[in-house]
This record gives C-alpha cells, structure tokens and sequence, in this order.
C-alpha cells in the first residue's frame, strides 16, 4: 500500500474531462498549483471554475488524473486541503462547536489546544459574542467568515475557495481579503474562484481565465492584466462580456 504523500502539494490535473448528458461542460489537457501560490480563476458564468476546484478537491466526479504530490489522493490527503463553497456548509450547532468540531476530526490537538484554537479563530472572526449563537442564524457574511476561519483553524496546505465575498459586504469583503493574505504570507497556498476582477488584481500572484470549460489564459498577475495574449484576455480585462 502506498503511503499517503506527506504534501498536497504540488497538485496537478491531468487530461481533465467533465461531462453530463452528451455536453463538455470541462476539458483540460494540464493544470497545477504549486506551493506558495494565491491563484485567482477568473471568467464568466458557465466558464467550468467551480467544476475544477470541485475536481481537484476530489468532489467532482471526472475522467482524467488529479495527483497530490504525483500520488493519488488518500483519506489522509484530505486533512490537508480545506474548501469553501458559495454556499458554506455549517453545522446545525453553536458557532464554537462548528470550529470544535472540524478541528477534532482533523488535528491532532488535544482538548486544551483545540480550546485555544477555537478562541483564536472566534478572534480573527470578530465573532465571540456570537460564539453560543446557532450557525443557522447567522447572516450570510458572518456564516462565510465562520467557514473561513474554521478552515484556516485547522491549517491546511492548500485552501480552495469558490466566490467566498459572494454574500458579504464591503467591510466583510475586506476583512475577507486581508485575512487571506496574512495567510498567504504565514505560506498558505491558496486558490481562489472569483468574479471580481479588481479582486485578482488585489490578492493573486497568479491568474487563470476560464471561458467555455477550458483555460484560455494562465500567466503571472502583472503579465494578464498589463499584456493579456489571448483575444478573451484582452476583452475580459476590458471590461467585455464574454459569451
């Protein structure tokens, strides 16, 4: 039995395809993310971006090769990937059980620690005095912010992230942002599925546009957005609408 790869990192994709009811809906020759990077995925609706971060993080079913480290992925994989969905998926219990919960079933810290830790990530959120609330009354922003904090508490290798400002407002927006790059720079590798091109442009080492299921454009932040090469490149970074 192989042993379960000691990194997710780094994380390649290999002749990707996704498909339902005779429609591509993905088709991808490579694609990878190495450690150390804040990826930003760009592109309009139905381009395939959240399909791919679902694919990576094995939730996607999927003809073609994800690898973890050039291994295949394993249970104990992942414990060192964390994800956030549009919608964030909570817990029917207390905002402090949320966090206590994920960092039970994958850390290894002791009652003590996992107390500890729950009050920092309760502190980073600015939510301690919602820490008794029900998760299931909390407002859209505040429930992404729970989400990311129990993710960032529990310290993966590599965290995927699909449109997570998508229900927040301009303040969570930016506690959203500062908080993903204090965690970029304590070495958090990141990938981000967003909309928002000032965003990308705010937060990503690296960009990659996607339109009708492929990648049309991969390149370092300052190389899309000041020499896009390609011709939906340059119309999206123009503010074009692409179809």
């Amino acid at each position: 039995m192989l042993e379960p790869p000691a990194t997710v990192l780094p994380l390649s994709v290999r002749s990707l395809d996704i498909s339902h009811d005779g429609r591509k809906l993905l088709e991808l020759d490579s694609f990878y993310i190495e450690a150390g990077e804040l990826c930003c995925i760009v592109g309009p609706n139905g381009a395939g971006k959240s399909l791919l971060l679902k694919a990576m993080a094995g939730l996607q079913a999927s003809e073609g090769q994800i690898l973890w480290a050039g291994k295949q992925p394993s249970r104990e994989g992942y414990h060192k990937l964390g994800m956030l969905l549009q919608a964030p998926v909570l817990l029917r219990r207390s905002v402090s059980a949320n966090i206590h919960f994920a960092l039970k079933v994958q850390t290894q810290l002791n009652a003590r620690q996992r107390k500890q830790a729950v009050d920092d990530a309760l502190d980073l959120a600015n939510m301690q005095h919602l820490r008794h609330a029900s998760a299931r009354v909390l407002s859209g922003g505040e429930r992404q912010r729970l989400a990311l904090v129990r993710a960032l508490a529990c310290k993966p290798e590599l965290l995927l992230l699909d449109e997570p400002a998508s229900s927040m407002d301009p303040a969570s927006t930016a506690w959203l942002e500062k908080t993903l790059l204090d965690a970029h720079q304590r070495g958090l590798s990141i990938v981000l599925v967003t909309h928002d091109l000032h965003q990308a442009r705010r937060l990503a080492t690296r960009v990659v546009l996607m339109h009708r299921g492929a990648i049309i454009e991969d390149r370092e932040k300052n190389q899309f957005f000041d020499h896009p090469i390609s011709t939906e490149a340059r119309a999206f970074v123009g503010g074009e609408l692409l179809f």
